[in-house]
């Protein structure tokens, strides 16, 4: 059985975590963090995992989770750079889902506008992208919830260098602000509402950016995201122009090529956040217009736009089937 540890345990991502790998057949849970509920039962935190574990929440020190032999730093931007450098040298996996390794040190400190004190090149785990890199790997950067979606909407187009432009619109459900309460979350201020936010300066686009233009330089990328008043999922509509014509069925053609053997994506008519709610799973779905190819896609941003893809990653890192602990349906309705 594979040891897995869980620095930071209390947040959405640190559950969803705990809810996925309480039925993975080849891992047991061997320590979950949080400084300020230690001592507690991890079920008096997350009540809904009664019954499935009877851990305490330790600590964040490393001679628990050096005992690991995957660690999954589930903690804020900036928080994970304090453990990463020193469980990586000890040869523990790691898979982090904070923004700390997922961009260069120079895009990185830019972009987040503080300095990076631990930096490692790390691979980007998108994992139907960049599954030979991960397979393997000490150190894997869990992509953002935002341009997972949106990266593998586009990828197989811009594979074959198609792309002139691509305008991502993506809604995501309010989890994806995290689970601490702020104003902008305030039921009040989104129900009956969708509200676009940081409208041209989100830091996922350089995530976009950045894996798009490992396939075609010239790419360019524009991006706004908005928030509704539902719990999970992100729909992402992609407008693309494309250099020169293709017709519907070529469109399919290239998508069912580039994505032949990935058992998470699946190749829909039409796409809902409710066909994917609770899963692994990315529906795709491809419309020729007139002046532009949209491309609709849908993931739980929970679960493919992060836990989920965290331990899609841990399987393809330490050469098991990355179905196991993630291959089961949505929930519908």
């Amino acid at each position: 059985m594979v040891r897995v540890g869980i620095i930071g345990g209390t947040g959405y991502t640190g559950s969803e975590l705990l809810r996925i790998l309480a039925r993975h057949p080849e891992a047991e849970i061997a320590a979950v963090s949080s400084r300020k509920e230690k001592g507690k039962k991890l079920w008096e935190v997350h009540p809904h995992l009664k019954g499935f574990y009877d851990l305490e929440f330790v600590e964040p020190d490393f001679a628990v989770f050096s005992e690991c032999d995957v660690v999954f730093t589930a903690v804020p931007h900036g928080e994970a750079m304090k453990y990463v450098p020193e469980l990586y040298e000890a040869g523990v996996r790691v898979v982090d889902l904070s923004a700390d390794y997922r961009l260069s040190k120079e895009k990185y400190e830019e972009v987040y506008g503080k300095e990076h004190e631990a930096y490692i090149d790390a691979v980007y785990g998108l994992t139907e992208l960049h599954r030979d890199e991960i397979r393997g790997a000490k150190l894997v950067a869990n992509p953002g919830c935002y341009p997972t979606g949106a990266i593998l909407a586009v990828a197989p187009l811009a594979d074959l260098e198609l792309v002139e432009r691509v305008v991502f619109d993506s809604k995501s459900g309010i989890t994806g602000a995290g689970a601490s309460p702020t104003e902008f979350t305030h039921y009040p201020n989104l129900h009956e509402a969708i509200v676009p936010y940081k409208i041209t300066e989100h830091r996922h686009y350089h995530e976009m950016e950045q894996e798009l233009r490992r396939f075609q330089e010239d790419i360019r990328v524009s991006f706004t995201p908005q928030v509704f008043p539902g719990s999970r999922g992100i729909l992402t509509n992609a407008h693309v122009f494309l250099r020169g014509e293709l017709e519907q069925d070529e469109l399919e053609e290239i998508y069912r090529k580039f994505y032949d053997g990935c058992y998470f994506i699946r190749m829909q008519r039409s796409v809902r956040l409710s066909y994917v709610r609770g899963s692994n799973f990315v529906d795709i779905s491809v419309h020729k217009g007139r002046d532009r190819v949209v491309v609709v896609s849908a993931i739980d941003n929970l679960v493919k736009g992060a836990s989920g893809q965290a331990v899609q990653n841990m399987n393809v890192m330490l050469g098991l089937d990355e179905r196991l602990g993630l291959d089961y349906p949505p929930l519908f309705p």
